[in-house]
């Protein structure tokens, strides 16, 4: 991105501008990427990049091309901050129009009709084939230095920065086009400084981390559903045309839980659902620039509210994260879950869950139990007495009142370190925990 500046001041100027500090309504749909970016004017700059070009386009006075605005748009977009959206900005899609009449207009008068298409498919085909080299050279680099943690061993990280020693191996990812390794590594940063068992916990984050670099070597002969988890692991995005392309699944799908999750790069709000008659559960995973979810689409959805629609679930194994396609009635109030399951039903589907995706982080729970305390923690116990820790605030007060000490349904997310409670019913209310 840096090499595209027409000087050594342009590219010390956009690195200020990384974060999402001057940022505001920012996207990226396809090949565009947009966002207004504040200056010293009264109003924010508005900035465009097409990438399949490139070709920028600013409201600044600057007369660098590409000015430092446009420059500092792709940088956060090329360290994953820049959020995916359905629709570009109005003056995004209409500079984008422009362009394309323009470029049809001449295309037309210099070349046969078809020509141009098939510059454009190599051009991707050869977008495409640089970045695998990219990827495949950091995740050698990543393997190597997995290795000289290992060689020289945890004890000799250094003691001033062991809160953030993987910074600038993920900062390599992110000059690799690998997002999803750089977050990775980002969230194993603070772990020698989060207390007992820090080593144990850093040594499984390695181990994932080049379980992950390895499959990416062998991603032609991984099975398709496998291969679409690497790829995603790794940072590779498909894009939201793409997924509505896909088969449907229909179904009344009762929103189960929301949680916002507010880590960078950017703010995410995760609404879990089940479907009434398949059975099965979906993520929606919503992104705002500064966790302003007031323009999303979808984002309004509660728990305890019902969507009569269409999914569409992103490739990988097992489905989960989707979008929703058609549909074909407003959301409305909904009955309580029905066959909630038990601590057994929990584990055994994250078990196999994990046979599918070894990277899985969270999965959705929905159980009856009743909350309990054993020695300094809360568990939610279900009628066989087995029972799942709980994670977050302690005692969990909400949960307890809505429970009185009898078994209630709760919908929630489901990792390692425990279940984290989201939703509990009481009678025919959903009340967010």
């Amino acid at each position: 991105m840096l090499a595209l500046a027409p000087d050594t001041s342009s590219q010390r100027a956009a690195a200020g501008l990384g974060g999402a500090s001057p940022w505001s309504c920012w996207g990226a749909s396809g090949d565009l990427v947009w966002g207004s970016c504040a200056g010293s004017g009264k109003d924010p700059y508005q900035v465009a990049v097409d990438l399949a070009g490139p070709a920028y386009r600013c409201s600044c006075p600057s007369r660098k091309f590409p000015c430092k605005h446009a420059l500092g748009l792709l940088l956060n977009w090329a360290d994953g901050r820049v959020p995916e959206q359905t629709e570009p900005a109005g003056y995004a899609a209409a500079w984008r129009a422009s362009r394309s009449a323009r470029l049809s207009a001449a295309t037309a008068k210099t070349e046969p009709p078809q020509t141009a298409t098939v510059k454009d498919a190599a051009a991707a085909a050869r977008r495409s084939q640089q970045r695998a080299h990219r990827v495949a050279a950091g995740l050698a680099e990543l393997q190597m230095w997995l290795c000289d943690q290992i060689r020289a061993g945890l004890s000799a990280l250094p003691d001033t920065d062991r809160h953030q020693h993987a910074e600038q191996i993920a900062a390599r990812m992110v000059d690799a086009q690998a997002p999803g390794v750089a977050n990775a590594l980002r969230r194993l940063s603070p772990i020698p400084v989060s207390g007992d068992g820090w080593p144990g916990r850093l040594l499984a984050g390695y181990a994932q981390l080049h379980l992950l670099a390895r499959a990416y070597d062998h991603l032609g002969v991984l099975p398709p559903g496998l291969r679409a988890v690497v790829r995603s692991r790794v940072g590779f995005v498909v894009s939201r045309e793409d997924v509505l392309a896909s088969p449907p699944v229909s179904d009344r799908w009762l929103v189960l839980a929301v949680r916002d999750v507010d880590e960078p790069p950017i703010p995410a709000r995760r609404i879990w659902l089940r479907g009434r008659d398949t059975g099965r559960f979906a993520l929606l995973v919503l992104y705002a620039a500064l966790g302003n979810f007031g323009g999303v689409t979808d984002a309004t959805l509660t728990p305890g509210t019902e969507l009569d629609a269409d999914l569409h679930y992103y490739p990988g194994q097992p489905p989960l994260r989707a979008v929703i396609g058609s549909r074909r009635a407003k959301v409305a109030t909904a009955a309580p879950p029905e066959a909630a399951g038990d601590v057994t039903t929990v584990l055994s589907s994250w078990a196999a869950a994990l046979g599918q995706d070894p990277w899985l982080i969270e999965w959705p729970a929905l159980l009856a139990g009743t909350p309990v305390q054993a020695g300094d923690r809360w568990h939610l116990a279900d009628p066989s007495g087995a029972a799942l820790p709980l994670l977050g605030l302690e005692p969990p007060w909400r949960l307890l009142a809505v429970s009185g000490g009898h078994p209630v349904t709760v919908a929630g997310e489901w990792s390692q370190g425990g279940l984290t409670a989201l939703t509990v019913w009481h009678g025919d209310q959903a009340v967010p925990l």
